[in-house]
Order: structure tokens, then sequence, then C-alpha cells
């Protein structure tokens, strides 16, 4: 059987989308605020320039390419 070495190292895109909250939970960006905005009324785009936590199904494979989140 193969032994897996080295390092956990953290992927950075991962890091630079999620941020990893004080309870551990993790944040992420709506999407949709890119383009084609002017069709979208102002309520809409306030929403989606908001943070959202991303759901618990997709939690476990953010924290394993963030290993040293803290939580």
């Amino acid at each position: 059987m193969a032994r897996v070495a080295g390092k956990a190292k953290t992927r950075k895109g991962v890091a630079k989308r999620f941020k990893v909250t004080g309870s551990g939970r993790i944040l992420r960006r709506k999407q949709g605020k890119r383009h084609l905005n002017r069709r979208k009324n102002s309520k809409r785009l306030r929403r989606l320039g908001q943070s959202a936590l991303v759901s618990p199904a997709d939690e476990k494979n953010v924290k394993m390419n963030m290993p040293f989140c803290g939580k």
C-alpha cells in the first residue's frame, strides 16, 4: 500500500475565495454580481453583495483544501 507523505498545503485559490468565522463556519461570496447588473434591481444587487454560509455538505471539501484554517 502506498503511504501519503509530506506536508499538507493550502490551496491558495480556495483561501482567497473563502473565510472561516470564529465558530468554524465558512463564508462565501454570492454569484451573480459580476456583469449584466443593469437589469437587476437594487434590492437584488444589495443582497448579492452580502456574504453567505457554505452549505454543510460542501464544508468538508473546503476545509480539506485549507488545512491551517484554525478550526
